[in-house]
């Protein structure tokens, strides 16, 4: 049984990540695994109406590279359950900016789930960028990594989760204690 962070808590994951083969090649829907399945984009590109066909919403996820345009899949939030993005290396950054394109520029809602090299020590910078569910590392412990969550209480600069920096929530408390006095 997999296992996977979800809203701060851990879960059984019963999604199947469906990677393309090492020669770059994407398999065909008919051969796609039964039950949920998160598709690489490029697999959603090419073969969207079959996928839907195949599929219930309930059923079919789609996941983005790092070098993805969000906006490529801005019009089909609808036909989705969840939107992952892959961090196939932890160094690589740009799964971060694809989250808070989809949260804060195209409004998406639903699941965002991080995959691939995702550790420890990133998860509440995924978080504060709007990812809510996280595939930890394989060889990692899932139930450590959940601590990752608490041990900052602070937060000094805007996010996704937070938008104002932490000196204008200090000036709004400091002038609203101002005019309670």
């Amino acid at each position: 049984m997999t296992l996977i962070i979800k809203n701060r808590a851990v879960v059984e994951d019963n999604w199947t990540v469906v990677r393309p083969a090492e020669d770059g090649a994407l398999p065909e829907v008919a051969a796609l695994p039964a039950g949920k399945v998160i598709v690489p984009l490029a697999l959603w590109k090419s073969s969207r109406e079959a996928l839907v066909a195949a599929k219930s919403r309930d059923e079919l996820g789609v996941w983005l590279a790092p070098d993805s345009e969000p906006a490529d899949i801005a019009a089909d939030f609808d036909q989705l359950a969840l939107i992952a993005v892959d961090f196939p290396v932890f160094r690589d950054g740009r799964g971060y900016s694809i989250a808070r394109l989809l949260r804060e520029r195209f409004g998406y809602k639903g699941e965002l789930r991080a995959i691939g090299d995702v550790l420890r020590d990133q998860l509440r910078f995924y978080e504060r960028c709007g990812f809510d569910a996280y595939a930890v590392r394989a060889d990692k412990d899932i139930h450590d990594a959940l601590k990752a969550f608490t041990e900052f209480t602070v937060q000094y600069q805007g996010a996704f989760d937070e938008p104002s920096p932490l000196f204008r929530r200090r000036a709004a408390q400091q002038a609203q204690a101002g005019s309670a006095a």
